[in-house]
């Protein structure tokens, strides 16, 4: 944390890292769901007004109006530790979101972090992988917890690129045709495009992209990288 970065801090608990936070950094915006926290934590960061406080569920926060209403301008980075069933969601909504992110620190379950770190073949691999490898560097940085939790996880850090790794040119169909390829792994990709309720392509189309891609119709989508991906996305966009 530098001394120009805003920090938006998810779940600040008693607000022992949103003191550090706020200590090395301009300005933090600490969301907290549960009720119960917030006079404590009102209690424990009386001495930081560089902090805003708000009472919401996250996931139902617009965030981005938030930040214009305050006046941020600068990419913002964002610490959290993420229950499981919440990870994802998140995850994917700041990226979606187009909200200016330099990138986001968070502690996630250890399943979750292999997930996003994972390559073609691999059984962790899946639309999670794909949509950080797009957006983000993932690095999982070494790290101890005491006392010693009953579930692993793993200090998640995500740094934006500054240019996309691959250049695609219609990025939302990009992700329909991952959410499809991974939502029947058994699958071969072109059923699974087939099925697909948002696509409407027919198979014939389908497989000249492929063609044109120089992919298998047997193939599935945990084979494809993000590159195929892109190329396939753009091959069915040209037809």
């Amino acid at each position: 944390i530098e001394p120009d970065d805003v920090c938006v801090e998810i779940g600040p608990g008693i607000g022992s890292l949103t003191q550090a936070l706020a200590e090395r950094g301009k300005q933090v915006i600490a969301v907290e769901i549960d009720g119960r926290l917030i006079p404590i934590l009102k209690k424990n960061l009386a001495d930081y007004p560089n902090v805003t406080l708000v009472h919401q569920d996250f996931l139902k926060l617009d965030l981005k109006a938030l930040l214009r209403e305050m006046g941020v301008e600068r990419p913002i980075k964002v610490i959290a530790n993420l229950p499981y069933y919440i990870t994802t969601p998140i995850i994917m909504g700041l990226y979606e979101s187009g909200i200016p992110l330099s990138g986001m620190t968070v502690m996630v379950q250890e399943e979750v972090a292999r997930r996003i770190q994972a390559g073609p073949g691999s059984k962790d691999y899946g639309a999670l992988s794909l949509a950080v490898q797009y957006y983000a560097d993932a690095f999982v940085p070494q790290n101890c917890f005491m006392p010693r939790p009953k579930v692993g996880s793993a200090v998640l850090q995500l740094t934006t690129h500054r240019q996309k790794p691959v250049s695609v040119k219609d990025e939302g169909l990009m992700f329909a045709l991952i959410k499809a390829a991974f939502g029947q792994r058994r699958k071969t990709l072109v059923n699974c495009l087939r099925n697909a309720q948002q696509l409407d392509f027919s198979k014939e189309q389908v497989l000249a992209a492929f063609e044109t891609v120089g992919i298998s119709e047997q193939i599935r989508g945990e084979a494809l990288d993000l590159a195929q991906f892109a190329a396939l996305s753009d091959a069915l966009t040209e037809d």
